[in-house]
Protein backbone atom coordinates (compact mmCIF):
# COMPACT_ATOMS: atom_id res chain seq x y z
CA UNK A 1 0.00 0.00 0.00
CA UNK A 2 1.56 3.85 -0.98
CA UNK A 3 2.22 6.10 1.44
CA UNK A 4 0.13 8.90 1.75
CA UNK A 5 1.22 11.90 -0.09
CA UNK A 6 2.72 15.15 2.73
CA UNK A 7 0.27 18.30 2.56
CA UNK A 8 2.25 21.54 4.03
CA UNK A 9 -0.49 24.09 5.72
CA UNK A 10 1.44 27.33 5.55
CA UNK A 11 -0.01 29.23 8.35
CA UNK A 12 0.24 33.06 8.25
CA UNK A 13 -2.29 35.37 9.98
CA UNK A 14 -4.91 32.59 11.07
CA UNK A 15 -3.60 31.54 13.89
CA UNK A 16 -6.37 29.50 15.12
CA UNK A 17 -7.21 25.53 14.54
CA UNK A 18 -10.90 25.71 14.44
CA UNK A 19 -12.98 27.34 12.25
CA UNK A 20 -9.55 27.08 9.69
CA UNK A 21 -10.55 26.58 5.82
CA UNK A 22 -6.79 25.85 4.59
CA UNK A 23 -5.58 23.63 7.88
CA UNK A 24 -8.83 21.61 7.36
CA UNK A 25 -8.53 21.06 3.63
CA UNK A 26 -4.88 19.90 4.11
CA UNK A 27 -5.90 17.60 6.72
CA UNK A 28 -8.81 15.91 4.59
CA UNK A 29 -6.21 15.85 1.70
CA UNK A 30 -3.53 13.38 3.56
CA UNK A 31 -1.03 13.70 6.58
CA UNK A 32 0.02 17.23 7.34
CA UNK A 33 2.76 19.57 7.99
CA UNK A 34 2.99 23.19 9.14
CA UNK A 35 4.83 25.84 8.43
CA UNK A 36 5.45 29.32 9.82
CA UNK A 37 8.12 31.83 8.19
CA UNK A 38 9.86 34.27 10.25
CA UNK A 39 9.68 37.32 7.36
CA UNK A 40 11.55 40.35 9.81
CA UNK A 41 12.87 42.52 7.34
CA UNK A 42 9.25 42.02 5.54
CA UNK A 43 7.80 43.00 8.53
CA UNK A 44 9.98 45.85 9.07
CA UNK A 45 8.82 47.27 5.64
CA UNK A 46 5.13 46.69 6.25
CA UNK A 47 5.32 48.93 9.77
CA UNK A 48 4.61 46.26 11.69
CA UNK A 49 4.65 46.99 15.49
CA UNK A 50 6.65 45.15 18.24
CA UNK A 51 3.51 44.44 20.32
CA UNK A 52 1.93 42.83 17.02
CA UNK A 53 4.73 40.78 16.28
CA UNK A 54 5.32 39.40 20.01
CA UNK A 55 1.61 38.57 20.01
CA UNK A 56 1.92 37.14 16.81
CA UNK A 57 4.68 34.72 18.40
CA UNK A 58 2.80 34.57 21.72
CA UNK A 59 -0.51 32.76 19.48
CA UNK A 60 1.89 30.55 17.84
CA UNK A 61 3.13 29.14 20.64
CA UNK A 62 -0.18 28.22 22.16
CA UNK A 63 -1.45 27.38 18.50
CA UNK A 64 1.70 24.82 18.63
CA UNK A 65 -0.04 23.16 21.48
CA UNK A 66 -2.81 22.38 19.71
CA UNK A 67 -1.62 21.15 16.71
CA UNK A 68 0.82 19.18 18.60
CA UNK A 69 -2.62 17.34 19.89
CA UNK A 70 -3.34 16.54 16.68
CA UNK A 71 0.06 15.25 15.95
CA UNK A 72 0.52 17.96 13.24
CA UNK A 73 4.12 18.78 13.48
CA UNK A 74 4.89 22.94 13.74
CA UNK A 75 8.08 23.76 11.39
CA UNK A 76 9.62 27.61 11.33
CA UNK A 77 11.84 28.81 8.74
CA UNK A 78 13.12 32.21 7.88
CA UNK A 79 12.44 34.27 4.61
CA UNK A 80 13.70 37.50 5.80
CA UNK A 81 12.23 39.65 2.75
CA UNK A 82 9.19 37.34 1.37
CA UNK A 83 10.97 37.05 -2.11
CA UNK A 84 13.18 34.67 -0.42
CA UNK A 85 10.33 32.71 0.32
CA UNK A 86 9.28 30.73 -2.69
CA UNK A 87 12.87 29.28 -2.23
CA UNK A 88 12.20 28.36 1.32
CA UNK A 89 8.95 26.79 0.61
CA UNK A 90 10.28 24.81 -2.60
CA UNK A 91 13.14 23.53 -0.73
CA UNK A 92 10.69 22.34 2.51
CA UNK A 93 8.36 20.72 -0.05
CA UNK A 94 11.55 18.81 -1.32
CA UNK A 95 12.52 17.85 2.19
CA UNK A 96 9.58 16.33 3.13
CA UNK A 97 7.69 15.09 -0.10
CA UNK A 98 5.06 17.20 0.05
CA UNK A 99 2.67 17.00 -2.74
CA UNK A 100 0.27 20.39 -2.24
CA UNK A 101 0.28 23.36 -0.43
CA UNK A 102 -2.37 24.89 1.64
CA UNK A 103 -3.04 28.54 2.67
CA UNK A 104 -5.25 30.99 3.24
CA UNK A 105 -5.40 34.32 1.37
CA UNK A 106 -4.08 37.26 2.46
CA UNK A 107 -4.44 40.65 0.77
CA UNK A 108 -2.60 43.65 -0.51
CA UNK A 109 -0.17 43.90 -3.27
CA UNK A 110 3.04 41.96 -1.58
CA UNK A 111 0.90 39.78 -0.01
CA UNK A 112 -0.51 38.77 -3.83
CA UNK A 113 2.77 39.08 -5.28
CA UNK A 114 4.72 36.74 -2.59
CA UNK A 115 1.71 33.49 -3.10
CA UNK A 116 1.96 33.64 -7.18
CA UNK A 117 5.56 33.93 -6.63
CA UNK A 118 5.05 30.78 -4.53
CA UNK A 119 2.54 28.86 -6.78
CA UNK A 120 4.99 29.35 -9.72
CA UNK A 121 8.24 27.95 -8.07
CA UNK A 122 5.97 25.30 -7.10
CA UNK A 123 4.86 24.61 -9.79
CA UNK A 124 7.46 24.03 -11.78
CA UNK A 125 8.60 20.97 -9.32
CA UNK A 126 5.14 19.66 -9.63
CA UNK A 127 3.63 20.78 -6.23
CA UNK A 128 0.40 22.33 -6.13
CA UNK A 129 -0.54 25.44 -4.32
CA UNK A 130 -3.92 26.30 -3.08
CA UNK A 131 -5.17 29.28 -1.42
CA UNK A 132 -8.40 29.55 0.35
CA UNK A 133 -11.03 32.50 1.00
CA UNK A 134 -10.98 32.24 5.09
CA UNK A 135 -9.99 35.87 6.12
CA UNK A 136 -13.69 36.81 4.60
CA UNK A 137 -16.94 36.20 4.68
CA UNK A 138 -17.37 36.53 0.64
CA UNK A 139 -14.69 36.04 -1.74
CA UNK A 140 -13.35 39.77 -3.05
CA UNK A 141 -14.49 39.80 -6.91
CA UNK A 142 -17.58 38.19 -5.87
CA UNK A 143 -19.43 41.09 -4.62
CA UNK A 144 -19.87 44.08 -7.46
CA UNK A 145 -21.89 46.49 -8.68
CA UNK A 146 -24.45 46.20 -11.45
CA UNK A 147 -22.13 46.86 -13.72
CA UNK A 148 -19.31 44.29 -12.60
CA UNK A 149 -17.52 47.07 -10.13
CA UNK A 150 -16.30 47.25 -6.57
CA UNK A 151 -18.51 48.95 -4.39
CA UNK A 152 -17.26 52.35 -3.38
CA UNK A 153 -19.91 53.03 -1.16
CA UNK A 154 -19.89 50.86 2.33
CA UNK A 155 -23.77 51.30 2.48
CA UNK A 156 -24.42 49.79 -0.62
CA UNK A 157 -22.08 47.08 -0.53
CA UNK A 158 -23.33 46.58 3.16
CA UNK A 159 -26.99 45.52 1.38
CA UNK A 160 -25.71 43.06 -0.88
CA UNK A 161 -23.98 41.52 1.94
CA UNK A 162 -26.85 41.27 4.11
CA UNK A 163 -28.57 40.13 1.04
CA UNK A 164 -26.64 37.24 0.37
CA UNK A 165 -26.19 36.56 4.33
CA UNK A 166 -30.23 36.49 4.51
CA UNK A 167 -29.76 33.46 1.45
CA UNK A 168 -27.03 32.09 2.81
CA UNK A 169 -24.08 31.95 5.46
CA UNK A 170 -20.94 30.98 5.66
CA UNK A 171 -20.13 27.71 7.24
CA UNK A 172 -17.83 27.72 10.38
CA UNK A 173 -15.10 24.85 9.45
CA UNK A 174 -14.80 21.61 11.74
CA UNK A 175 -11.51 21.48 13.34
CA UNK A 176 -9.54 18.58 12.31
CA UNK A 177 -9.13 15.12 13.87
CA UNK A 178 -6.15 13.82 14.63
CA UNK A 179 -3.44 12.15 12.55
CA UNK A 180 -1.53 9.48 12.71
CA UNK A 181 1.72 10.79 14.44
CA UNK A 182 4.53 11.47 11.56
CA UNK A 183 8.18 11.20 12.14
CA UNK A 184 8.93 14.92 11.75
CA UNK A 185 9.82 16.61 14.63
CA UNK A 186 8.26 19.90 15.57
CA UNK A 187 11.00 23.17 15.47
CA UNK A 188 11.50 24.98 18.99
CA UNK A 189 9.67 28.12 18.82
CA UNK A 190 11.38 32.01 19.16
CA UNK A 191 10.82 34.41 21.75
CA UNK A 192 11.49 37.20 19.96
CA UNK A 193 12.62 38.55 16.42
CA UNK A 194 15.64 40.15 16.28
CA UNK A 195 15.03 43.76 15.68
CA UNK A 196 11.52 43.84 17.38
CA UNK A 197 11.86 44.87 20.92
CA UNK A 198 9.68 42.49 23.65
CA UNK A 199 6.69 45.56 24.87
CA UNK A 200 6.03 45.48 28.27
CA UNK A 201 4.72 42.56 30.83
CA UNK A 202 1.82 45.46 31.37
CA UNK A 203 0.85 45.43 27.82
CA UNK A 204 1.42 41.50 27.13
CA UNK A 205 -1.00 41.37 30.31
CA UNK A 206 -3.96 43.06 28.53
CA UNK A 207 -3.80 40.71 25.38
CA UNK A 208 -3.23 37.52 26.26
CA UNK A 209 -2.48 34.26 23.64
CA UNK A 210 -4.57 31.66 22.51
CA UNK A 211 -8.05 30.57 21.12
CA UNK A 212 -9.44 30.19 24.49
CA UNK A 213 -9.16 33.34 25.10
CA UNK A 214 -10.42 35.13 21.94
CA UNK A 215 -13.31 32.38 22.17
CA UNK A 216 -13.63 34.13 25.71
CA UNK A 217 -13.71 37.50 24.94
CA UNK A 218 -16.37 36.74 22.16
CA UNK A 219 -18.79 34.82 24.44
CA UNK A 220 -18.33 37.58 27.17
CA UNK A 221 -19.09 40.13 24.17
CA UNK A 222 -21.93 38.99 22.93
CA UNK A 223 -23.26 37.38 25.91
CA UNK A 224 -24.26 40.49 27.25
CA UNK A 225 -21.91 43.55 26.00
CA UNK A 226 -23.32 43.09 22.74
CA UNK A 227 -26.83 44.64 23.60
CA UNK A 228 -25.33 48.27 24.23
CA UNK A 229 -22.54 48.03 21.46
CA UNK A 230 -24.65 50.67 19.60
CA UNK A 231 -24.55 53.60 22.34
CA UNK A 232 -21.60 52.14 24.47
CA UNK A 233 -19.17 51.67 21.46
CA UNK A 234 -18.89 55.73 21.61
CA UNK A 235 -17.93 55.78 25.15
CA UNK A 236 -13.99 55.60 25.52
CA UNK A 237 -14.44 55.40 29.76
CA UNK A 238 -16.89 52.28 29.20
CA UNK A 239 -15.67 48.84 28.80
CA UNK A 240 -18.51 49.03 25.32
CA UNK A 241 -16.44 47.34 22.30
CA UNK A 242 -15.49 43.90 22.19
CA UNK A 243 -11.77 44.41 22.37
CA UNK A 244 -11.55 41.68 19.63
CA UNK A 245 -9.58 43.36 16.83
CA UNK A 246 -6.19 41.99 17.58
CA UNK A 247 -7.30 38.66 17.55
CA UNK A 248 -9.25 38.95 14.12
CA UNK A 249 -5.96 40.38 12.79
CA UNK A 250 -3.48 37.96 13.99
CA UNK A 251 -6.82 35.38 12.98
CA UNK A 252 -6.96 34.05 16.51
CA UNK A 253 -10.51 34.50 15.63
CA UNK A 254 -12.48 34.26 12.42
CA UNK A 255 -15.31 36.75 10.84
CA UNK A 256 -17.27 33.46 10.77
CA UNK A 257 -16.94 32.74 13.95
CA UNK A 258 -17.57 36.75 15.31
CA UNK A 259 -20.74 36.47 12.96
CA UNK A 260 -22.08 32.90 13.99
CA UNK A 261 -21.94 34.42 17.56
CA UNK A 262 -23.64 37.83 17.12
CA UNK A 263 -26.68 36.31 14.93
CA UNK A 264 -27.10 33.53 17.80
CA UNK A 265 -27.53 36.39 20.51
CA UNK A 266 -29.74 37.84 17.79
CA UNK A 267 -32.01 35.37 17.22
CA UNK A 268 -30.31 35.04 13.64
CA UNK A 269 -31.77 38.64 12.27
CA UNK A 270 -29.26 40.61 10.49
CA UNK A 271 -31.07 43.32 10.45
CA UNK A 272 -33.53 44.01 12.95
CA UNK A 273 -33.91 42.41 16.92
CA UNK A 274 -31.27 44.15 18.97
CA UNK A 275 -29.28 47.62 18.14
CA UNK A 276 -26.23 46.66 19.62
CA UNK A 277 -26.08 43.45 17.85
CA UNK A 278 -27.14 44.99 14.44
CA UNK A 279 -24.25 47.76 14.56
CA UNK A 280 -21.81 45.32 15.58
CA UNK A 281 -22.44 43.09 12.30
CA UNK A 282 -22.41 46.33 10.60
CA UNK A 283 -18.57 46.97 11.57
CA UNK A 284 -18.06 43.21 10.77
CA UNK A 285 -18.98 44.38 7.16
CA UNK A 286 -17.00 47.35 7.52
CA UNK A 287 -13.80 45.39 7.93
CA UNK A 288 -14.64 42.78 4.80
CA UNK A 289 -16.04 46.00 2.63
CA UNK A 290 -12.05 47.38 3.34
CA UNK A 291 -10.29 43.62 2.52
CA UNK A 292 -12.63 43.76 -0.78
CA UNK A 293 -11.26 47.14 -1.43
CA UNK A 294 -7.85 46.39 -1.34
CA UNK A 295 -7.88 44.14 -4.20
CA UNK A 296 -10.20 46.19 -6.45
CA UNK A 297 -8.67 49.16 -6.04
CA UNK A 298 -4.66 47.87 -5.05
CA UNK A 299 -3.35 51.17 -5.18
CA UNK A 300 -4.32 51.98 -1.52
CA UNK A 301 -1.84 49.02 -0.49
CA UNK A 302 0.96 51.00 -2.25
CA UNK A 303 0.24 54.27 -0.31
CA UNK A 304 -1.65 56.32 -2.44
CA UNK A 305 -5.18 57.99 -2.01
CA UNK A 306 -8.22 56.17 -3.15
CA UNK A 307 -9.41 59.58 -4.19
CA UNK A 308 -6.50 60.40 -6.53
CA UNK A 309 -7.36 63.92 -7.06
CA UNK A 310 -6.95 64.50 -3.48
CA UNK A 311 -2.64 63.49 -4.07
CA UNK A 312 -2.45 67.09 -4.68
CA UNK A 313 -3.69 68.55 -1.53
CA UNK A 314 -0.59 70.67 0.04
CA UNK A 315 0.18 68.92 2.99
CA UNK A 316 2.47 70.47 5.63
CA UNK A 317 6.01 69.72 6.14
CA UNK A 318 5.41 70.35 10.32
CA UNK A 319 7.69 67.73 11.84
CA UNK A 320 7.34 69.23 15.56
CA UNK A 321 3.75 69.49 15.25
CA UNK A 322 3.55 65.64 13.60
CA UNK A 323 5.73 64.86 17.21
CA UNK A 324 3.35 66.44 19.20
CA UNK A 325 0.57 64.59 18.03
CA UNK A 326 2.68 61.27 18.53
CA UNK A 327 3.60 62.02 21.99
CA UNK A 328 0.12 62.96 22.66
CA UNK A 329 1.43 66.63 23.75
CA UNK A 330 -0.87 68.68 21.43
CA UNK A 331 -2.85 70.35 24.65
CA UNK A 332 -5.87 69.30 23.25
CA UNK A 333 -6.80 66.35 26.07
CA UNK A 334 -9.28 64.04 24.15
CA UNK A 335 -6.62 63.95 21.71
CA UNK A 336 -3.84 63.30 23.59
CA UNK A 337 -5.48 60.83 26.15
CA UNK A 338 -5.75 58.84 22.72
CA UNK A 339 -2.47 58.90 22.01
CA UNK A 340 -1.07 57.55 25.12
CA UNK A 341 -3.45 54.82 25.59
CA UNK A 342 -2.16 53.69 21.90
CA UNK A 343 1.51 54.14 23.18
CA UNK A 344 0.79 52.32 26.24
CA UNK A 345 -1.27 49.51 25.54
CA UNK A 346 -1.47 49.22 21.60
CA UNK A 347 -5.07 49.94 20.80
CA UNK A 348 -6.92 52.75 20.57
CA UNK A 349 -10.47 53.27 20.82
CA UNK A 350 -12.01 53.28 17.26
CA UNK A 351 -14.30 56.70 17.91
CA UNK A 352 -11.04 58.13 19.12
CA UNK A 353 -9.05 56.64 16.21
CA UNK A 354 -11.03 59.07 13.76
CA UNK A 355 -10.70 62.15 16.04
CA UNK A 356 -7.03 61.67 16.24
CA UNK A 357 -6.58 60.76 12.60
CA UNK A 358 -9.04 64.13 11.48
CA UNK A 359 -7.13 65.86 14.00
CA UNK A 360 -3.60 65.30 12.26
CA UNK A 361 -5.13 65.47 8.60
CA UNK A 362 -7.56 68.16 9.16
CA UNK A 363 -6.34 70.64 12.09
CA UNK A 364 -2.14 70.46 11.59
CA UNK A 365 -2.83 69.30 7.90
CA UNK A 366 -0.21 66.63 7.65
CA UNK A 367 -0.63 63.95 5.00
CA UNK A 368 -2.57 61.25 6.09
CA UNK A 369 -0.05 58.64 5.33
CA UNK A 370 2.23 59.74 8.34
CA UNK A 371 -0.32 58.62 10.90
CA UNK A 372 -0.82 55.45 9.10
CA UNK A 373 2.17 54.77 9.30
CA UNK A 374 2.45 55.82 13.42
CA UNK A 375 -0.86 54.03 14.11
CA UNK A 376 0.88 50.86 12.00
CA UNK A 377 3.90 50.69 14.00
CA UNK A 378 2.23 50.87 17.39
CA UNK A 379 -1.02 48.70 17.23
CA UNK A 380 -1.12 45.09 18.50
CA UNK A 381 -4.29 45.26 16.33
CA UNK A 382 -2.96 47.19 12.94
CA UNK A 383 -4.46 45.58 9.86
CA UNK A 384 -4.08 47.15 6.43
CA UNK A 385 -7.06 47.68 5.01
CA UNK A 386 -8.70 48.68 8.24
CA UNK A 387 -6.35 51.22 8.81
CA UNK A 388 -5.85 52.61 5.82
CA UNK A 389 -9.50 52.62 5.02
CA UNK A 390 -10.26 54.33 8.69
CA UNK A 391 -7.38 57.33 7.66
CA UNK A 392 -8.37 57.79 4.51
CA UNK A 393 -11.44 57.63 5.57
CA UNK A 394 -11.06 60.62 8.08
CA UNK A 395 -8.86 62.67 5.68
CA UNK A 396 -11.30 62.91 3.03
CA UNK A 397 -9.38 60.77 0.73
CA UNK A 398 -10.88 57.74 0.81
CA UNK A 399 -13.64 55.49 -0.20
CA UNK A 400 -17.19 56.27 1.17
CA UNK A 401 -15.30 59.37 3.23
CA UNK A 402 -16.59 62.02 5.19
CA UNK A 403 -17.48 65.01 3.06
CA UNK A 404 -14.20 67.60 3.65
CA UNK A 405 -16.01 70.37 4.99
CA UNK A 406 -16.88 68.07 8.02
CA UNK A 407 -14.47 67.96 10.86
CA UNK A 408 -14.72 66.94 13.98
CA UNK A 409 -13.93 69.55 16.59
CA UNK A 410 -12.18 67.93 19.37
CA UNK A 411 -13.36 70.05 22.39
CA UNK A 412 -16.94 69.22 21.73
CA UNK A 413 -16.49 65.77 20.83
CA UNK A 414 -14.45 65.22 24.19
CA UNK A 415 -17.50 66.97 26.20
CA UNK A 416 -19.86 64.79 24.68
CA UNK A 417 -18.41 61.31 24.56
CA UNK A 418 -16.21 61.36 28.01
CA UNK A 419 -18.74 64.36 29.84
CA UNK A 420 -17.40 63.44 33.52
CA UNK A 421 -13.62 63.25 32.21
CA UNK A 422 -13.59 60.19 33.48
CA UNK A 423 -11.55 58.98 30.43
CA UNK A 424 -9.29 61.95 30.11
CA UNK A 425 -7.99 61.95 33.39
CA UNK A 426 -7.15 58.42 33.41
CA UNK A 427 -4.57 58.72 30.61
CA UNK A 428 -3.98 62.57 31.77
CA UNK A 429 -3.02 62.18 35.55
CA UNK A 430 -1.45 65.89 35.67
CA UNK A 431 -5.15 66.94 34.77
CA UNK A 432 -6.44 64.86 38.19
CA UNK A 433 -6.93 68.06 39.87
CA UNK A 434 -9.31 70.17 37.37
CA UNK A 435 -13.14 69.82 37.07
CA UNK A 436 -15.12 67.95 34.89
CA UNK A 437 -15.65 71.17 33.07
CA UNK A 438 -12.13 72.67 32.96
CA UNK A 439 -10.20 69.01 32.06
CA UNK A 440 -11.62 69.06 28.59
CA UNK A 441 -10.14 73.17 27.84
CA UNK A 442 -7.36 73.07 30.22
CA UNK A 443 -6.28 76.65 28.50
CA UNK A 444 -9.74 78.15 29.93
CA UNK A 445 -9.62 76.69 32.84
CA UNK A 446 -8.70 80.55 34.54
CA UNK A 447 -5.93 80.63 36.99
CA UNK A 448 -5.76 76.73 36.98
CA UNK A 449 -3.52 76.39 33.88
CA UNK A 450 -0.12 77.27 35.51
CA UNK A 451 -0.78 74.88 37.88
CA UNK A 452 -0.41 71.86 35.49
CA UNK A 453 2.14 70.34 33.64
CA UNK A 454 0.44 70.32 30.58
CA UNK A 455 0.94 71.82 27.45
CA UNK A 456 -0.51 74.85 25.51
CA UNK A 457 -2.72 74.25 22.43
CA UNK A 458 -0.58 73.60 19.60
CA UNK A 459 -2.55 75.47 17.21
CA UNK A 460 -6.40 77.38 16.75
CA UNK A 461 -9.22 75.08 15.83
CA UNK A 462 -11.14 77.77 13.94
CA UNK A 463 -8.00 79.21 11.93
CA UNK A 464 -6.92 75.69 11.10
CA UNK A 465 -10.66 74.45 10.53
CA UNK A 466 -10.52 77.22 7.22
CA UNK A 467 -7.05 76.95 6.11
CA UNK A 468 -7.57 72.55 5.64
CA UNK A 469 -11.54 74.15 3.98
CA UNK A 470 -9.60 76.28 1.64
CA UNK A 471 -7.08 73.55 0.60
CA UNK A 472 -9.83 70.84 0.05
CA UNK A 473 -11.60 73.88 -1.99
CA UNK A 474 -8.64 74.48 -4.00
CA UNK A 475 -8.27 70.66 -5.65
Amino acid sequence: MATPAHQLYWLRTDLRVHDNTALARACAAGPTIAVFLLSPGQWHQHDDAACKVDFWLRNLKALAAELKALHIPLLVREANHWAQAPKVIAALCEEHAIEQVHCNREYGVNETHRDDAVAAALGKNGVGFTAYVDATLFEPGSVLTHSGGYFKVFSQFRKVCNERLGHSLPGIVRKPSAQAPLRVASDPLPDSVKGFATPSQSLRELWPAGEGEARRRLEHFTDGVIEAYDVDRDLPSRPGTSTLSAYLTAGVLSPRQCLHAALRHNHGELQSGNAGATTWIGELIWREFYKHILVGFPRVSMHRAFRPQTEALPWRHAPKDLEAWQQGRTGFPIIDAAMRQLLETGWMHNRLRMLVAMFLTKNLLIDWREGERFFMQHLIDGDLAANNGGWQWSASTGTDSVPYFRLFNPLSQSEKFDAQGVFLKQWLPELQSLSKKDVHNPAQARGLFDEVDYPKPIVDLKQSRERALSAFKNL
